[in-house]
């Protein structure tokens, strides 16, 4: 993959934002930062052939943050005009001057500190290399390739197409400047045979999304995929369901994705373990003192929190708040080190964290927010990890998900499974699913593959926060060996 700085010049608006910053006038006020989203979406979705929805949405604004009496206060406006920026400050100020009267810590310039950098999607062909009747057209005839039977009774084909640009700059010198470019696709089949009905889908719903260009388009190899897509459709028609028992359990990175996210990403969340929102979103099974002390899961478990990895769907160089972007270990060797906690968060526990003050547009406050979450590689090949295995499962691509508010207790259910027997890949199974309690599931972990069975998805639809924010996530993993796990069979 190459870095395409083409458009390495800030070309989010023609508004000025530094001098907007220069003309609000908040003599009490200790930080003032304005951040400005420029973000065009373009949906693109044909069913059994026929185009359902050829959307495209602008939206553009800015959210300011005031720092006052120690604590932060937030508005927005998308009326980007001098007069307005200035009434929308206002407001964040006197949000702020409210908050400090009912102050669960006091805030500091520490936590906003200066910040100067830009940072650039990787791509090969920018978002207008393909016209849009040629999009369409493929995802014509990827609905045509899906049907590989009669017994076929849907075909799908959805593409999100996403450029985003942000600017941040502060009274203290930040100026941030960073541009996305994010494709989420998903191709899926429906295939029916009297009661019985089964979907399969390219990895998941809207599971492959990265960071990358129009490259992604690429005609052969997505029709390849599509076919597969279909066969394995009508395949699990047959399939025998996956067996009751308590067995060797292979999962490959497209359902890694979501065990990561809410086995992982969501229980570190530093917010929801100070209690932040245990009335939306949940708590966490986690606690502060445990930060340093818990073994969360078998010593070949490193997992690190890594916005820097080129093309993974929620990477990034700076987060909301202006603060730069590291590669973290928040599990080492099966130990907890580090949280998923911003500036705020991090003071406020006590508890290291990482750069993830992030919103889903504008109009929303920064808050903790999971980016991409990794299982690090291990050193098995897939036929190596299946080679010692004499029963087992092997399931591929999230269908269903049920967690507990504590994200502890889980049950998933896949949608394609083969049975391991001897060592090899035998009967399809249809109906698979596994259940746990995230430090047992994460004890259990056997092997893992090495690098060449990595592979990155991520969602676009991670849900958190009041009001509700939905942002996207990434999450690469190598497949995974777990022993003595449940697994059982049923719709």
């Amino acid at each position: 993959m190459q870095l395409n700085l083409q458009t390495a010049s800030p070309t989010v608006t023609k508004f000025d934002l530094k001098n907007a910053l220069a003309n609000i006038d908040l003599p009490s006020a200790d930080w003032v930062g304005i951040r400005e989203v420029h973000e065009i979406t373009t949906t693109r979705y044909v069913r059994d052939r026929k185009p359902q929805s050829n959307g495209r949405s602008l939206s553009h604004g800015v959210m300011i943050e005031v720092l006052a009496n120690g604590q932060f206060g937030y508005a927005s406006t998308n009326h980007l005009d001098i007069e307005n920026i200035q009434l929308t400050a206002q407001k964040a100020y006197e949000q702020a001057t409210i908050a400090a009267q009912w102050a669960v810590h006091p805030f500091t310039i520490a936590q906003r500190p200066k910040a100067i950098g830009q940072y650039f999607s990787p791509f090969i062909k920018a978002a207008d290399a393909i016209a849009p009747r040629d999009i369409n057209e493929l995802l014509i005839e990827i609905c045509d390739t899906l049907k590989v039977s009669d017994k076929i009774v849907k075909t799908s084909a959805y593409a999100v197409i996403t450029e985003i640009e942000t600017r941040f700059v502060s009274s203290n010198g930040s100026d941030i400047y960073q541009k996305f470019l994010t494709i989420a696709t998903d191709y899926a089949a429906t295939a029916q045979d009297g009661a019985i009905i089964q979907r399969r889908g390219d990895k998941g719903q809207l599971a492959r999304c990265n960071q990358i260009g129009m490259e992604v388009f690429e005609r052969d190899l997505i029709l390849q995929r599509a076919k597969i897509v279909g066969e394995q459709a009508v395949e699990l028609l047959t399939a025998d369901e996956c067996p009751t028992a308590t067995t060797s359990l292979v999962l490959a990175p497209d359902q890694m994705l979501l065990q990561i996210h809410e086995s992982i990403g969501h229980p570190l969340e530093i917010d929801r373990i100070l209690g932040d929102e245990r009335n939306y979103a949940g708590g966490s099974f986690v606690k502060l003192s445990d930060f340093g002390t818990m073994q969360y899961g078998s010593p070949l478990m490193n997992v690190t929190f890594d916005p820097t990895m080129a093309g993974e769907f929620a990477s990034y160089a700076f987060d909301d708040a202006g603060i730069p972007a590291t590669k973290e270990y928040l599990i080492k060797e099966g130990n907890l080190l580090r949280g998923l906690g911003s500036a705020e968060s991090q003071v406020r526990s006590g508890i290291a964290g990482v750069a993830n003050a992030r919103a889903t547009s504008w109009n929303r406050p920064a808050i903790d927010r999971m980016a991409n979450i990794n299982l690090e590689a291990g050193e098995y090949s897939f036929e190596s990890i299946l080679a010692d295995i004499e029963y087992g499962v092997y399931m591929e691509s999230n269908r269903s998900w049920s967690i507990d508010d504590y994200r502890n207790k889980f049950q998933f259910g896949c949608e394609y499974a083969k049975l391991i027997e001897n060592g090899k890949l035998t009967k399809t199974l249809c109906n698979p699913n596994y259940r746990g309690i995230t430090n047992q599931f994460w004890s259990s972990l056997a092997k893992l593959g090495d690098r060449h069975t990595v592979e990155a998805y991520g969602s676009p639809f991670c849900g958190k926060g009041e009001p509700n924010q939905v942002i996207r996530v990434g999450h690469a993993s190598p497949v995974c060996l777990f022993e003595n796990i449940e697994v059982f069979g049923g719709a």
